[in-house]
């Protein structure tokens, strides 16, 4: 079992801490968190171990889960990368690409892993799907939720959109070719609705909508490519295949076949792909003790997570224009 401490004891932190500590693969040291009081209040609930100092906590585990605001990924990070220790660190990578970059240096230089949490790669309905995800030629999402003051201080795109991104990134084999986007602020002092077309070398088209002041909650992802449709609701946690194939000679009476002007005929045909329920944060965090232990690559790693915060920070560029 790896050794790990949790910085960062906030919604999410405890959620992690909570998972960590009923894992098999890890043994959950303890945490730190600067918010004294709200640190002592989590230690004194769950009986967590509460460290004073944050290097304390560093020098006393193998992996370091990073679940703290944005600003401070970068400089938790490389303290514990420096110490030789394998981070966790939560979506998105860091506040700037400067330092996504140092960090990617750093932990090739110290020979740790490193893994980013972009959570809906585990989503049970995206798992079920992505190998028919095959060259999608045009791609649509819409991430809307509810408005909630958490998370307020950074614009929409780092917040809810870069999901989208780094899903679409892990599935379009193809650079990013051109960017142009709009957003607008209605509550924030940063755009809490956006709307992006990303362009890829290879012709695909992605359009992401995202927006953190609807009146419901919508995660939904729509793939096209040829002879298929793909639709996951990563809330619902269902998906939606739809195919074609070349229509049979003699189709049956309740075959649905279409033809298309040149004549060609094609049959369409529903596919029912099983979606295995998991806990998804548990699987990301469990896949990255998978990856130290066999010295394999994270299912996200750093350079991937460096990837979506780029096209992010494009994007918001692209509101300036």
């Amino acid at each position: 079992m790896l050794k790990v401490g949790v910085l960062g004891a906030g919604h999410l932190g405890k959620i992690h801490l909570r998972l960590l500590n009923q894992s098999e693969k890890y043994e959950l040291v303890g945490f730190y968190d600067p918010d004294e009081i709200n640190a002592k209040k989590v230690a004194a609930e769950f009986g967590y171990t509460y460290f004073e100092n944050i290097n304390t906590l560093i020098d006393a585990v193998d992996v370091v889960d990073i679940v703290t605001p944005t600003l401070s990924h970068y400089e938790c990070a490389k303290k514990s990368i420096l110490k030789g220790k394998h981070i966790f660190i939560e979506k998105p990578i860091t506040n700037t690409l400067e330092e996504a970059q140092e960090l990617l240096d750093l932990s090739q230089k110290h020979g740790v892993k490193g893994q980013v949490g972009h959570v809906e790669r585990f989503n049970p309905a995206f798992l079920a799907v992505k190998d028919k995800i095959e060259n999608p030629m045009f791609i649509e999402t819409h991430r809307l939720a509810e408005f909630n003051p958490r998370g307020t201080d950074v614009p929409v795109v780092l917040d809810l959109m870069i999901h989208d991104i780094d899903v679409i990134l892990s599935v379009v084999p193809s650079e990013v070719k051109q960017i142009n986007a709009s957003g607008v602020s209605v509550i924030s002092n940063s755009p809490d609705i956006a709307n992006a077309r990303i362009e890829f070398e290879n012709g695909c088209v992605a359009n992401l909508t995202s927006s953190r002041i609807s009146l419901k909650n919508m995660r939904k992802s729509r793939f096209f490519q040829k002879d298929a449709y793909i639709s996951v609701d990563f809330l619902e946690k269902k998906v939606e295949v739809v195919k074609m194939k070349d229509a049979p000679e003699k189709p049956g009476d309740f075959d649905m076949i279409l033809q298309n002007a040149e004549g060609e005929k094609k049959q369409i045909y529903f596919e029912n792909p099983e979606i295995d329920v998991n806990n998804a944060i548990l699987d990301e965090l469990e896949t990255f003790a998978d990856a130290i232990n066999n010295d394999t690559p994270p299912v996200v790693t750093l350079q991937q997570g460096t990837n979506a915060l780029r096209v992010a920070l494009q994007i918001i560029e692209s509101f300036k224009k």
